[in-house]
């Protein structure tokens, strides 16, 4: 923790703030390099220095510092939600989508297909909205659709919470053409490697139309082991290709947008991209069977033929919702007869994403702890209610010994629990040395990134450069890039497994042996390339 002295720091007079900003950042943010500082201890020191200087400067001085400080990796991260609402009326107005300008959102007909031209009054088409230049009435609907889109410039009012807001984003801006997502995926790579962030988990949902149809049709059967032989014998695996090759055509979309492998190549083909399978948790029980068992077979396939693309499962949706709360104990025995058949396959689950009041006392009392015990959860998204669970320390301890990683998002808990300060456990599991990192969650329905994350948990939790850094590398650990981790004890950040010891990490030309480590080991070559950047950040101190 930083002194008493630097937890004032939002007292920055008015007068220091005028000095900062005249010397301008190279001079307020970063004392000169000082002669003969060349060993990554004393830059360490030195950018630690420039970091508390800026917290006591204030938090745009901490924005200013930390807006490219290394982030490694964004591991809880909605694809469609990170799309700012921007580029996907812009998206609406190349495919000729019309607005249904009552209710702010893209216009649907009674089956829930999506409206295109000819636009019908009082219907209007998007692209109307993509003009040189926009009338007043004009403008005035692309504002309401941004803000419908997302949370900027919402205000919660009684009966209607920033939850509700959040979540009816979905359905509003949902509907467009998959092929878009190259561009996606283009526009949040852009906006990943701008902050110095090198690695992303986007979950998305792929098509499961089919495995719905035939789960429907077979109807439920608690028997796991007969259930899964029924759609198996019905041609669940027949939807596989179709997730895989929409995944697949996104990522060439991207590549060749950017031209990544040509000497032209955007610095944004250096964020590397991996996806996790969403499952919607508020449908029947044969309908998220069916598709969890499309999931887990999609991405076992991915993971055995080696392929950049599936990686992990999740399930979504409100956790609060009928379904999703009746379920829920249903949902993890699930998980946990198909993780026994597909071991490979990596978990992640939101759990705990929850407040006092949301839902009944006792549903506050076993998510997290079912989802790490039975659903086989490698990291909890959100986590929030764990203080409120049954032996809650007890929990903690748990996962601290089974290195569970929470994925913490402070913004998303904000605007959809309102959950801030002292009422979030991030502090808690910090201090029962649980691992955690930060992550956005939704992006661009919070109208936020990466940066704005790791900013926030600076000011309001005064952290020290050294958690900062503690944050990064956690994320880095618990990816699910295949291979070995870098370090000899997990979660422990001083010790190089055996075939790097010895090596300056994150050097230019490590030794032979740890070269043939770090090509062997997707994982530990991310960390590596992590740690060159923080050598890089801290030689400018």
């Amino acid at each position: 923790m930083l002194t008493q002295s630097l937890r004032l720091s939002r007292l920055v007079s008015s007068t220091l703030v005028t000095s900062v900003l005249s010397l301008g950042p190279a001079v307020a943010l970063a004392a000169a390099p000082q002669q003969g500082a060349s060993t990554r201890a004393e830059h360490e020191a030195h950018a630690t220095r420039a970091y508390e200087r800026a917290v006591h400067q204030g938090p745009l001085a901490v924005q200013a510092f930390l807006a490219t400080f290394p982030k490694g990796a964004d591991l809880h991260f909605h694809l469609t939600a990170g799309v700012y609402a921007e580029t996907l009326i812009r998206a609406a107005a190349e495919d000729r989508v019309c607005i249904d300008a009552d209710k702010a959102q893209f216009a649907r007909d009674e089956q829930g297909k999506t409206l295109k031209e000819p636009c019908a009054a009082p219907l209007v088409s998007a692209a109307e909205l993509n003009g040189s230049s926009l009338t007043p009435a004009e403008q005035d609907l692309y504002d309401r659709i941004v803000d419908a889109f997302s949370l900027r410039n919402y205000v919660p009012t009684s009966g209607y919470s920033g939850h509700d807001q959040f979540f009816a984003t979905f359905d509003r801006f949902g509907g467009l053409d998959k092929g878009h997502i190259g561009q996606w995926l283009d526009e949040i790579t852009r906006r990943s490697d701008a902050e110095n962030n090198q690695y992303l988990e986007l979950m998305h949902t792929p098509s499961f139309g089919h495995a719905a149809r035939i789960a429907h049709e077979i109807g439920w059967n608690p028997d796991f082991s007969q259930m899964r032989q029924s759609l198996l014998d019905h041609g669940l695996r027949d939807e596989i290709a179709t997730d895989r090759e929409e995944i697949q055509r996104a990522v060439s979309a991207r590549s060749e947008i950017q031209k990544c492998g040509t000497p032209q190549a955007s610095s944004a083909c250096k964020v590397e991209v991996r996806f996790i399978y969403q499952i919607l948790r508020a449908y029947s029980p044969e309908q998220v069977f069916a598709q969890t068992l499309l999931g887990v077979e999609t991405v076992e396939q991915a993971i055995d033929q080696g392929s950049d693309d599936w990686v992990g499962l999740n399930f979504v949706q409100p956790e609060d919702y009928l379904v999703s709360m009746r379920d829920y104990s249903l949902h993890m025995k699930m998980i946990d007869y198909l993780h026994g058949l597909y071991p490979k396959v990596h978990i992640t689950l939101h759990a705990g994403e929850l407040a006092p009041g949301m839902v009944p006392p006792e549903g506050l009392r076993f998510h997290v702890r079912q989802a790490v015990e039975i659903g086989h959860a490698e990291r909890i998204g959100h986590g929030v209610d764990v203080m409120f669970e049954n032996e809650a320390p007890e929990l903690l301890k748990e996962m601290a010994r089974k290195h569970v990683m929470v994925e913490i998002n402070l913004t998303s808990n904000d605007g959809i629990l309102g959950i801030t300060g002292d009422r979030h456990p991030f502090q808690y599991y910090r201090a029962a040395h649980v691992p955690v990192t930060l992550s956005t969650d939704d992006q661009a329905v919070s109208r936020i990134d990466l940066t704005h994350e790791y900013v926030r948990a600076a000011n309001e939790y005064h952290l020290s450069y050294a958690d900062l850094k503690q944050l990064v590398r956690t994320g880095m650990e618990h990816n699910f890039l295949p291979g070995s981790s870098l370090w000899a004890v997990r979660d422990a950040f001083d010790a190089l497994s055996p075939a790097c010891r010895g090596q300056v990490v994150g050097e230019p030309k490590p030794s032979e042996s740890c070269k043939s480590f770090l090509d062997a080991n997707e994982k530990a070559a991310a960390q590596w390339e992590l740690e060159r950047r923080f050598r890089e950040f801290e030689a400018k101190y």
